[in-house]
């Protein structure tokens, strides 16, 4: 279910959308409210996982990262919410949406350099979902405004470099 936000939840989404560094005091002051109040109301934004506070990458500045889209048909549109589910899950996948058109599913994936990065994602990550028709894959040559979170397969391998 989704969360209604009030006024003073969109201006301190939106100001951390612009700086997600900016001090619970320097927001207070923006809004016109107090320190207190913008601590709990990023507490609860937190807690009802309407917002999220991380480090964004820009793939087309960092080394080493590949985006893709993949493009999915599912066997049964009975099971699309299953199948997100398991896709969502998958190691290399970043997101993930039902969509409209050509595709039941759309997912973008983080994949290292090595091509064989995204041939594992097709190949082992989600042939091991089962279910699928078919897949194709759009690999992100360059992109604007595009800043991302690493998926857990990324975060892994950055961590185990020197």
């Amino acid at each position: 279910m989704k969360k209604m936000l009030d006024g003073n939840d969109r201006r301190l989404i939106s100001a951390l959308s612009g700086d997600g560094q900016l001090s619970p005091a320097k927001i207070a002051e923006d809004m016109g409210v107090t320190a207190p109040t913008v601590r709990s109301r990023m507490k609860n934004l937190i807690r009802s996982g309407v917002l999220k506070i991380a480090g964004l990458v820009d793939p087309m500045l960092t080394r080493g990262l590949t985006v893709a889209l993949v493009g999915i048909s599912v066997h049964s549109h009975e099971q699309l919410g299953e199948k997100l589910d398991q896709i969502g899950a998958l190691p290399r996948v970043n997101w993930c949406a039902v969509v409209t058109g050509r595709y039941d599913i759309i997912v973008e994936i983080v994949c290292s350099e090595d091509i064989g990065d995204l041939y594992d994602f097709l190949d082992q990550d989600l042939s091991g979902v089962g279910g699928i028709n078919s897949s194709e894959s759009f690999v992100v040559m360059k992109s604007r405004r595009k800043w991302l979170c690493l998926p857990d397969a990324v975060v892994e391998s950055f961590n185990s470099q020197p």
